[in-house]
């Protein structure tokens, strides 16, 4: 029996478990009730297991029968302050909370991914290593885990990592989208607070108004990107935040606003910062104001090798059928912390397309709306590819 077909034999038990994981959704790095139910599923598998420290996160090794490497496999666990709003059959049950990004599916498919090639341990020359990851949605659990060693968990460094992504619009049910080179976009986050003296109204002139300067600097980002990046290596600069003043008449002491700032290389990445918080400085300087400017370094680009993402595309080929892998023409342009991953070992992030059936991709709802849908009809998929990507990349075939 393939690999394949096995986790269509674990359908049912893979639904069960995505259920519970999505009626109970966690954020952030603490998942208590997630850690325990992967490890319930977990449970009887010959697996070497290490919980985290500083984190709810799971470090698991499967070590195959015979020597080899280590592949390593991720999958996140942690939900969204989002309040659902899906209509699916099976919803969140904590207000407030929902795995608006499809986190729930992830986890399921990499246990279900334990199983078969736990079955399948003779076969296995070298280890798999099961990242099981809190705290992707902006704290960073990947580098956390890297910090507290799951990369040497099986005594050597993997020679190969992998992760997926379900997408709940754009891409059709099923299928698998990647590429060689950039990913995601590296994303960092750039607040401002510009301080001068409040007054009346009516007498500027007796004030240090910070709105203008403010203001001035907002339309001055987007100039300074469009002349000072190349359009082959964009930048993107979004201000989310603008905040000040509480009245008509009365000039404020401060203005404040927050933006997100996305690049798809790491020459971008690194020049972006020092550009902003000159350009912000000057602006203040020339109006006689004083300025803040704090520049938060979040996820770097999420860099996918070449060799590794032709090997997922000829795996889905193989295993799926040609008409069920899509290059990625472009990079996708969200962040994502496995880009820590990438950044230490080979890597490929793949995403899989799990709209409803039957749905048209183009028209529904994306990752982390409250009304985004996940289709279970893709979990079987998830954990045969994971399972998959493990097996041929150790050199076996699988069967």
């Amino acid at each position: 029996m393939s690999l394949h077909e096995s986790a269509i034999d674990m359908r049912d038990e893979l639904i069960r478990l995505r259920h519970a994981l999505h009626q109970e959704p966690e954020l952030g790095l603490d998942l208590p009730r997630t850690q325990e139910k992967v490890l319930t599923a977990l449970s009887g598998l010959p697996l070497e297991v290490r919980l985290g420290e500083g984190l709810s996160s799971i470090t698991a090794v499967l070590r195959g029968s015979q020597p080899g490497p280590t592949v390593l496999l991720r999958g996140d666990m942690d939900a969204l302050p989002v309040s659902e709003r899906s209509g699916a059959a099976v919803t969140s049950q904590v207000a407030g909370r929902m795995h608006a990004c499809g986190h729930d599916l992830h986890t399921t498919m990499l246990t279900g991914a334990a199983h078969l090639l736990a079955a399948r341990r003779d076969r296995l020359a070298g280890n798999v290593l099961f990242m099981f990851q809190p705290g992707e949605e902006g704290q960073g659990g990947a580098k956390i885990m890297i910090d507290e060693g799951v990369l040497d968990a099986t005594g050597e460094r993997p020679v190969a990592a992998y992760a997926l992504h379900v997408i709940s619009s754009v891409i059709p049910q099923g299928t698998f989208v990647t590429k060689g080179g950039p990913m995601m976009a590296a994303a960092d986050k750039f607040v401002v607070t510009v301080r001068g003296a409040g007054g009346h109204g009516s007498s500027p002139h007796r004030a240090k108004d910070p709105i203008p300067a403010a203001c001035e600097m907002v339309t001055a980002l987007q100039t300074m990107v469009t002349r000072g990046f190349d359009v082959f290596d964009p930048v993107v600069v979004t201000v989310g935040s603008f905040h000040a003043g509480t009245a008509d008449n009365i000039i404020p002491e401060e203005a404040r606003f927050e933006t997100t700032i996305r690049s798809f290389s790491a020459d971008a990445h690194a020049r972006i910062q020092e550009r902003v918080v000159t350009l912000v400085k000057g602006i203040a300087a020339a109006h006689g104001l004083e300025v803040d400017a704090d520049y938060e370094v979040n996820y770097p680009v999420t860099v996918n090798n070449h060799t590794e993402a032709d090997f997922v595309g000829s795996t889905v080929r193989e295993v799926y059928g040609e008409h069920r892998f899509l290059p990625a023409p472009q990079p996708f342009t969200g962040s994502e912390d496995f880009s820590f991953v990438c950044d230490e070992v080979p890597s490929a992030f793949v995403a899989l397309g799990a709209c409803p059936t039957g749905a048209d991709p183009g028209k529904t709802a994306y990752n982390h709306a409250p009304e985004a849908l996940f289709d279970n009809a893709v979990l079987p998929d998830g954990a045969a590819l994971y399972a998959e990507l493990a097996m041929r990349r150790l050199g076996l075939a699988a069967s």
